[in-house]
């Protein structure tokens, strides 16, 4: 089993910075894509910030140039650096990760979600 931890979100200002961790743990062989999506209420689930294999590094378009996705030393960590935060940023946020686990007897793919972390902007 692959767990998916997130952590970091609260209450920031308008223009205010805010920083997620994502924290996975498990039987990891392999842990090529590490993803931020955010879903606000009464709105559908968009992807945030893309980092596939550490070179690939994607964000949507209403948060280029604000927030950047970075993976930690530990190699199984990834945060979003929120900066120049808006309103509309306000959402509940999920890391979503995938790859390949190895538990000794199976070995296979994985796609995992954390249970979110509410991102609140308000003044």
């Amino acid at each position: 089993q692959v767990q998916v931890v997130e952590s970091g979100g609260g209450l920031a200002q308008p223009g205010g910075s805010l920083r997620l961790s994502c924290a996975v743990s498990g039987s990891i062989a392999v842990l090529n894509v590490m993803n931020w999506y955010r879903q606000a209420p009464g709105k559908e689930r968009e992807l945030v910030a893309v980092d596939n294999s550490g070179s690939n590094i994607n964000y949507a378009e209403s948060v280029k140039g604000r927030f950047a996705i970075s993976r930690g030393d530990a190699k199984n960590t990834v945060y979003l650096q929120m900066n120049s935060l808006k309103p509309e940023d306000s959402a509940v946020y999920y890391c979503n990760v995938r790859g390949y686990y190895n538990s000794g007897a199976f070995y296979g793919p994985f796609d995992s979600w954390g249970l979110g972390t509410q991102v609140t902007v308000s003044s």
